[in-house]
């Protein structure tokens, strides 16, 4: 809590020196606790100048995704409510389900800098350096039946499509079922994963991986011709922080809109920012592989393929697209 505290006092005054007197007068703590915090608050990564005679002060905020730093920019209502935060974790996906059977409230947000265990769908590995993306998952607990639930995948490639083209400018498009895409190669991978009864949704966790200030050279060489970053795309890097707090707001923003008007919205607005659509893409299921045009999906948001059997209908499952 003083740490808190004191992280607030300094950064209302940013670039500017608060003695160590003042900052333990307004908390009642000592000048060696304020020490002290000060001290913990560099090795969180808090730039912060200390002299004898001046006293204290933040020379510039870090790139980190804290709560210290996350929870004072939000507008949200429902997302960030609760945000567990770690330097590194497995998965954000396994934390996120752990605490929705805990019963945490909706909108609780898992955030790490790192991701030993990130994974994508059908269980291929997501790679997830330090400080490099935003490592993600919420839990919702939606009122709309079950199987409605491989709809929120579609809404959030939307919401995050959006926020990204807004922040950075990047030519970023959605491809089906749960990937953004930058001039062919992945940038955001999405991962949904559900518990429910026949009738109900218990909770959904909404696992978004961001490369965002991920160097070309950091890329591992065996990625390098299918993932790519925003800092690649633009040429510059951007502030983790502005674009996780502009995600939240759009997806949130959609979530409450289908929660009282239903999914058409979405689905209309995936079509439009879809880079699939249209396209001759190959399918490649456990059963069978096939060449199509990707013509459209329907209200359960399948992919409708035209080949030269007749028409398709895919549904996300095990089934893998790829541009023919």
């Amino acid at each position: 809590m003083n740490r808190s505290a004191i992280l607030d006092m300094l950064r209302s005054r940013t670039g500017q020196f608060v003695s160590g007197e003042e900052l333990g007068r307004q908390l009642n703590i000592s000048r060696t606790a304020v020490s002290k915090q000060i001290q913990k608050l560099r090795q969180s990564g808090y730039d912060i100048e200390s002299t004898v005679s001046q006293g204290h002060r933040l020379r510039r905020l870090p790139d980190l995704l804290r709560p210290e730093e996350v929870c004072p920019r939000l507008t949200t209502r429902i997302l960030g409510g609760e945000l567990h935060y770690f330097t590194e974790i497995g998965s954000t996906n396994d934390e996120a389900k752990k605490c929705a059977v805990a019963g945490c409230p909706e909108g609780t947000l898992i955030i790490t800098e790192a991701q030993q265990g990130g994974r994508g769908r059908l269980s291929r590995g997501w790679f997830s350096p330090m400080g490099k993306g935003i490592w993600m998952s919420a839990v919702l607990r939606p009122p709309f039946p079950p199987q409605e639930a491989p709809k929120c995948t579609l809404l959030a490639a939307v919401a995050l499509n959006r926020a990204i083209r807004e922040v950075t400018g990047i030519p970023c498009g959605i491809k089906w079922p749960n990937d953004i895409l930058c001039n062919g190669r992945k940038l955001v991978g999405i991962l949904t994963e559900m518990s429910a009864e026949m009738d109900a949704i218990n909770h959904i966790v909404i696992g978004m991986g961001i490369n965002v200030n991920i160097a070309a050279e950091e890329i591992p060489p065996e990625l390098r011709e299918i993932a790519t970053s925003i800092q690649i795309e633009k040429g510059a890097p951007v502030s983790r922080l502005d674009l996780l707090v502009r995600i939240l707001e759009c997806l949130e923003e959609l979530y409450l809109a289908v929660r009282t008007g239903g999914f058409d919205a979405v689905l209309s607005a995936w079509r439009q920012e879809s880079i699939t659509l249209g396209r001759l893409v190959n399918v490649i299921a456990p059963d069978k592989s096939y060449q199509g045009t990707a013509l459209d999906i329907d209200g359960d948001g399948a992919l409708l393929v035209e080949t030269a059997q007749g028409l398709e209908r895919v549904l996300a499952g095990d089934v893998s697209i790829r541009p023919a």
